[in-house]
């Protein structure tokens, strides 16, 4: 070992010394200088151990505590085999910042490697590539260079065994193990290694995460290869890094396949899965978005053919017909043809196309998943990830599960013992984290109530102001932008602040709220906060969205008997739809919630980082090599969170239009003429209560009241006069039927097709099966073959030493002869049967294959 720690630690100041004299001179390695040493390197002083891990620390005020904490870390970490190795503040850029480098051994790395069943290659995989697809000559530009999308050869594998190196392909100890495997064992070393004295064993005080949120270490983090815009000047670093920003990480690369192989060799496969998923994800957005701009194109084609928007332009039509007052006292009578140029939009999004989609879009949500499962499937296979959860189950059990769980009960799996949380404790932790999670989804409601009541209150003041155009005081903006097209901006902008405010509290208290639960493994502890999280922002994000399109509009009453958001005495009266329906508004809607998260999501995991790796890599760019270390160039760049690979409709108007094309038309030609008139009631003026009367200063100068006696409402109820007049006729509830009806039918053909779906497109692909079934096959035929020959060579090492011990006996032949076949042979089924029962209880060889052999 390069160090001690009782020579890198001083007195009680924790100050360190440089340990650059104290070298290690190994055999056929050259001494380097400290001066004249190339510090953008990932090994040791000596040019041979890499370095596995960094962690950095500055001295306080606070120091001798935090010294003395780092003491017993570093001495426990040396302990474990772990090999270190400190660079003075002298030595660093800002003379403040101390690094300890750490190494893993081959002993350390093939230990923890057999404990957490890292799966190793034992044979060059024998199965044939697959073929070269047609018209390769088209996906050429997309395609990358073969040593990037596939930088190692293919290999069956298996879970490595420390009894068992031969049995592996090792051609090298220090490359056996890949960069992010090496870093994986050591981080798993450092969460469970305590920092107490062994006189008084205090069970919190363990692992790296404490000792980062105390601040006893600023920072822990593995290395990058080399630079990014150049390769490594040691032959002995892979740079990969520098590969992956020339293939994949530029803008220009944007069109270009991912490397995938190449991302999971460098990254790990946790993040090598994401961008597995989001290429996958991107790639088929690309074909609901060509059909979403087909039924784009469609409503802009048939924009002329709208009959609906030309009656509601039509002076003869739209301009006759008096609307009643949107809201009491300052809201004033108004004429449809008022709203011609939001009537004309909503027909862009909200046409025959827009029912084409929605059922089209059910469908590509199944076939999505499905396909997904079978790319899953193949990239679990050949990134050695098969029965990977439950291995994560058995084996990863979370250091804070072992530390906070004193009880002990055994595994009836692993038949050992291990901790675990009494359910008492486990149920009470658990309604807390509910109770918790159902007071913020109620606040996040609330807030939306907040918002709703914003936008009746402020409604009247847009509608006051934003009057006729003769008339208007603010001409340009009223002529463009109708009150419930402000409102909707002004609640929705409101709306998005209080989405980011919560979401930023949310984060902490979801977190804290899965720390609190305890989960045992690291798969539990994500499913549980991803669960959370994904509860909330689920109900944060779309709570408004919602509001819009299933339940404005829906509980508004009629003139006459309106409905207040709190009872009359509230004098918010709930909102209605324009006649063009809701779908503009929730389009605004989803416009300024899903483009602002965009924005602000850029801002902070790119702009920021970027602006922060950018002058990290500008500052590189500018210190020689010599002065700027590589330990120090990623100390300098961003964070990666614990969110880091977290974050990242349907309107009904069309129905009513079906029904009444279908059933209600006037002439013998199915048409939508009429479809405005019929869809608006009358009301008598002269009926409408005092409270919900407007102004007189707010009536428009067209308005006579002896001559305009009723307005017409947005509704399907029986004109005044009538028997049953106010109630709604049998059309209301034929449309109320044809949209449950279409709902049903929907839901049915989705649900078909997905079940058929899922039938014909299996989630394994035979392909994938059949390897894994010769993977599994050669793994038990080779450990079978190991074992027997293993076996062999013990039973004819017995049969010599029997010899050599018949040899001193008694010169008896018949005697010596007997000791000798006796002897070998007890030894030899002995052996046999001890071979035999371990294999039964690994359950990977039958009797039969044994005895075969």
């Amino acid at each position: 070992m390069s160090n001690t720690l009782d020579s890198q630690i001083e007195g009680n100041n924790g100050s360190i010394n440089s340990i650059s004299d104290r070298g290690t001179q190994l055999p056929g390695h050259r001494e380097i200088d400290k001066f004249g040493q190339n510090r953008d390197s990932v090994f040791f002083r000596d040019g041979v151990r890499r370095i596995d891990f960094v962690l950095s620390y500055v001295d306080d005020k606070d120091g001798d505590k935090k010294a003395e904490r780092r003491r017993e870390f570093e001495a426990n970490l040396e302990k474990a085999g772990l090999e270190l190795e400190t660079e003075d503040k002298s030595a660093s850029d800002d003379r403040k910042t101390y690094y300890l480098k750490i190494h893993a051994p081959w002993e350390v790395l093939a230990t923890y490697a057999d404990v957490l069943k890292i799966k190793v290659p034992f044979k060059a995989s024998d199965i044939p590539k697959a073929r070269e697809v047609p018209l390769e000559w088209f996906t050429h530009p997309f395609r990358l260079p073969d040593n990037i999308m596939r930088p190692e050869p293919d290999y069956f594998t298996a879970p490595f065994d420390k009894s068992k190196v031969d049995f592996f392909l090792i051609d090298d100890k220090d490359t056996f193990f890949p960069p992010s495997t090496r870093n994986r064992i050591v981080y798993y070393i450092l969460t469970r290694c305590p920092y107490y004295k062994e006189d008084r064993k205090e069970k919190d005080k363990t692992g790296i995460k404490r000792l980062l949120n105390n601040s006893t270490y600023t920072s822990a983090y593995p290395l990058h290869d080399c630079q990014y815009w150049k390769k490594a000047q040691d032959m002995q670093c892979e740079s990969e890094r520098y590969h992956l920003y020339r293939y994949w990480a530029r803008f220009l690369c944007f069109y270009k396949e991912q490397p995938l192989n190449l991302i999971k060799k460098y990254y790990g496969e946790k993040i090598g899965i994401y961008f597995a998923w989001l290429g996958f994800y991107t790639e088929m957005l690309f074909f609901a978005a060509v059909m979403g701009v087909i039924c784009f194109v469609y409503g802009v084609l048939s924009y002329e053919d709208n009959i609906t928007s030309k009656e509601i332009c039509d002076p003869e039509i739209g301009g006759r017909i008096v609307m009643c007052p949107l809201c009491d006292k300052k809201c004033s009578y108004w004429k449809l043809n008022s709203t011609c140029l939001s009537s004309w939009q909503s027909h862009l999004f909200d046409n025959e196309g827009t029912v084409f989609f929605a059922m089209f879009m059910g469908i590509w949500v199944t076939l999505f998943l499905e396909f997904w499962k079978r790319r899953q499937a193949r990239l679990e296979y050949e990134w050695d990830l098969v029965d990977f959860e439950e291995e994560q189950q058995q084996l990863q059990i979370r250091p804070e599960y072992e530390l906070k769980c004193t009880g002990r009960r055994l595994n009836r799996i692993t038949q050992e013992m291990e901790p675990y949380l009494p359910f008492p404790s486990k149920c009470a932790r658990f309604c807390l984290s509910g109770a918790t999670v159902l007071f913020w989804t109620c606040l996040i409601v609330a807030c939306i109530m907040g918002v709703i009541a914003y936008r009746l209150a402020v409604y009247a003041a847009f509608a006051s102001v934003m009057k006729d155009s003769s008339t208007s005081k603010i001409q340009l903006v009223g002529s463009l932008i109708t009150p419930q097209l402000a409102t909707s901006v002004t609640a929705s902008c409101i709306n998005f602040v209080i989405i980011l405010i919560l979401n930023f509290l949310y984060e902490h208290v979801a977190i804290w709220i899965t720390d609190m639960e305890i989960p045992k493994t690291h798969l539990e502890y994500e499913n549980k906060l991803t669960m959370k999280m994904f509860m909330f922002q689920f109900v944060n994000y779309y709570s408004s969205c919602f509001y819009v399109a299933f339940f404005k509009g829906k509980f508004v009453g009629h003139p006459g008997n309106y409905s207040y958001m709190f009872g009359k005495w509230s004098m918010l009266r709930n909102e209605e739809c324009a006649p063009g329906g809701c779908l503009i508004e929730l389009t605004t809607q989803l416009l300024i919630v899903m483009a602002g998260k965009q924005m602000v999501g850029n801002v902070q995991e790119a702009l920021l980082p970027l602006l922060r790796n950018w002058w990290g890599s500008r500052k590189g760019r500018s210190h020689p090599e010599s002065t700027y270390s590589r330990w120090e160039q990623d100390h300098d760049l961003q964070n990666f969170s614990q969110f880091g690979l977290f974050y990242e409709y349907l309107e009904m108007d069309m129905i009513p239009r079906l029904v009444y094309l279908y059933a209600y038309h006037p002439g013998s030609v199915a048409t939508m003429e009429g479809y405005i008139t019929n869809s608006l009631s009358f009301y008598n003026i002269s009926q409408i209560p005092l409270l919900n009367l407007p102004e007189p200063e707010e009536n428009p100068s067209w308005f006579n009241s002896s001559t305009i006696t009723t307005c017409r409402y947005r509704d399907y109820r029986f004109p005044p006069g009538h028997e049953k007049q106010y109630t709604h006729t049998m059309q209301f509830w034929h449309i109320l039927a044809a949209k449950l009806a279409f709902i049903i039918i929907m839901e049915h053909v989705v649900f078909v097709v997905k079940f058929f779906v899922a039938w014909l497109i299996p989630d394994v692909p035979a392909e994938v099966k059949a390897r894994i079934k010769r993977e599994r096959f050669l793994v038990q035929e080779y450990l079978h073959n190991y074992e027997v020959e293993k076996l062999k060579m013990q039973l004819s090492q017995s049969f010599c030493l029997s010899t050599e011990t018949a040899s001193l006996l008694p010169s008896s032949p018949n005697i010596s002869d007997f000791f000798v076949g006796m002897s070998g042979l007890i030894y030899g089924v002995v052996q046999w049967i001890f071979t035999t029962y371990e294999y039964h209880n690994s359950g990977i060889f039958s009797y039969e294959t044994l005895i075969a052999e």
